[in-house]
């Protein structure tokens, strides 16, 4: 993937009118990396929005979680695949927006995603084999765009990702 352009997020007058820095994307990857839970919002079918607290993994600059495709939150990316992740923090935040989808994963893949997984949750008693999503339930966040700060008023930045070919539209 490659590297995303940094900017600034756009606010209204008033918000944050001096900001004195940006964030290393660096550090906003290796917080993705490193944290437990994640906050996946996605969108019913009547428009209506749906927050869930998942565990995820940062491989290879895409977001995986697992879960069964007939949960809410899969069917709604099933129809509308637009979804935004956001880390437990409000005062240092993250907050992913991007595309989700279901996947088969290469075995290289499903390896590097299973050796995070155990890596990060295998002390929660949850460390899947390479092969538990052979038949489906892994599911890729491409992000579009991340928005990001340790200090709201001092470095709020906005990092931009290049669309990928088979990306949706929007």
């Amino acid at each position: 993937m490659n590297t995303p352009q940094v900017t600034r997020p756009r606010f209204p007058k008033g918000y944050v009118d001096n900001p004195q820095r940006l964030l290393a994307w660096e550090a906003v990857a290796a917080g993705l990396a490193e944290a437990k839970h994640y906050w996946l919002s996605s969108v019913r079918p009547n428009g209506r929005p749906h927050a869930i607290p998942k565990w995820a993994v940062w491989v290879n600059a895409r977001l995986y979680f697992d879960g069964s495709p007939e949960t809410r939150h899969a069917r709604n990316i099933a129809a509308n695949p637009f979804v935004s992740v956001h880390l437990e923090s409000g005062e240092h935040a993250v907050i992913l927006e991007g595309i989700a989808q279901e996947i088969r994963p290469t075995p290289d893949l499903a390896a590097a995603v299973a050796q995070a997984y155990a890596a990060k949750y295998a002390a929660a008693g949850y460390a899947p084999a390479p092969d538990t999503w052979a038949a489906g339930g892994l599911f890729e966040i491409t992000p579009r765009t991340i928005i990001a700060w340790t200090s709201f008023s001092e470095d709020p930045t906005k990092f931009v990702f290049p669309a990928s070919a088979g990306q949706a539209n929007g």
